[in-house]
């Protein structure tokens, strides 16, 4: 079972970036799916995620209504769409998936099986 993370660089202030997390040896059609990231000398934080049975996204306070994530079955790939991005958002951006994600548990980094390696996001003022 692999995560490939992808999609990460360097913007300013105001910009865009879309990761990619493209799965083998498991369908994020059947997976709940995350992103979580982790600052310089802090901990991994929650980002958002999406249950299997396509309900609402959950999102961070600190990312609603700037982050989208979304996803292609068909490509067995999820997205994370980052518009307006902030220098606050410059972090090492993983995606997760879970076969048994619950709802009291989704910002949890335990609640997820599995994690890709990480993509970088540096956003310059």
């Amino acid at each position: 079972v692999q995560l490939q993370a992808s999609g990460g660089g360097s913007v300013q202030a105001g910009g865009s970036l879309r990761l990619s997390c493209t799965a083998s040896g498991r369908t994020v059609s059947r997976d709940s799916m995350a992103w979580f990231r982790q600052a310089p000398g802090k901990e991994r934080e929650f980002v958002t995620a999406i249950f299997r049975s396509h309900t609402m996204p959950y999102y961070a306070d600190s990312v609603k209504g700037r982050f989208t994530i979304s996803r292609d079955n068909a490509k067995n790939t999820v997205y994370l769409q980052m518009n307006s991005l902030k220098p606050e958002d410059t972090a090492v951006y993983y995606c997760a998936a879970s076969a048994r994600l619950i709802l009291s548990s989704l910002r949890r980094n335990d609640a997820y099986e599995y994690w890709g390696q990480g993509t970088q996001v540096t956003v310059s003022s």
